[in-house]
């Protein structure tokens, strides 16, 4: 039987592979760990402050899929945090083989017609400390047991506001589209490990923390007409960490107009 880094099937197997989701008490980490364990995958379930949402989520996942599932918390603003998530997860149920980058938070909302002076270069700083700090640091964590295994699957999180400036602000902008950049040397470095690197990056999405409310002025810049689900960007996540050969590439699920 040929080995993952040479095989011609170009779904490859979850059973059996670990997967850390970061944020993944509810929205689209939640949905995609329900669609991984779907797969097979056992779950570390990460979260910060829904310790019964997370124990909820692991029940799930424990009982209905029959998949190993344990929660951690942590805080993803604290580096110190994130690498003690890294080596509690390692410790207790082994090295992650899948890592789905996820959390992230958005601080203040000053809108696209915003003033750059309302969000301070501290609030800028803490931003960029959860949304791209902790990624980087968590993926540096992860790599070398995947490059050493020749397996891996590392998906960030990002947002079509990388591209596009989106509703919130320059702040949380900047933090999303410097994760392209980190997929694109990280896709580049260790293909050759068969490591790969991708994004997902939703528009806006309902059932998250950021559209808890939106509005209806938002609904009209989606040309579909209405707003995502995470269901909908797990089945991309699913994709990406079940092909081999994609890497390299940020899969924004639905742009808006303006």
């Amino acid at each position: 039987m040929p080995d993952a880094a040479t095989s011609t099937n170009p779904i490859d197997s979850l059973q059996g592979k670990l997967a850390l989701i970061t944020g993944c008490s509810g929205g689209i980490g939640r949905a995609t760990a329900l669609a991984l364990a779907q797969r097979g995958c056992s779950i570390a379930v990460h979260y910060n402050s829904a310790k019964d949402a997370a124990d909820t989520l692991v029940s799930q996942l424990t009982g209905t899929h029959g998949v190993k599932a344990v929660a951690f918390q942590a805080d993803m603003s604290n580096y110190d945090a994130v690498r003690k998530l890294h080596a509690q997860v390692v410790q207790e149920i082994g090295h992650p083989q899948i890592l789905f980058n996820n959390a992230g938070l958005t601080n203040s909302v000053i809108g696209p017609q915003g003033d750059i002076q309302s969000v301070s270069v501290e609030e800028f700083e803490a931003t960029w400390r959860v949304n791209t700090g902790s990624s980087y640091l968590l993926t540096q964590l992860c790599l070398p047991n995947m490059v050493e295994n020749k397996y891996g699957r590392v998906v960030f999180c990002s947002s079509v506001a990388a591209g596009t400036g989106g509703v919130i602000g320059p702040h949380y902008a900047s933090s999303k589209s410097a994760l392209h950049g980190l997929l694109h040397w990280i896709a580049m470095r260790h293909a050759k490990d068969n490591v790969t690197c991708n994004a997902v990056a939703p528009a806006l999405i309902t059932g998250t923390t950021m559209m808890a409310n939106p509005s209806p002025e938002l609904q009209a810049r989606i040309p579909v007409g209405r707003f995502g689900r995470p269901e909908e960007i797990s089945t991309v996540v699913e994709m990406l960490v079940s092909n081999s050969y994609m890497t390299n590439k940020a899969i924004i699920s639905i742009l808006t107009v303006g």
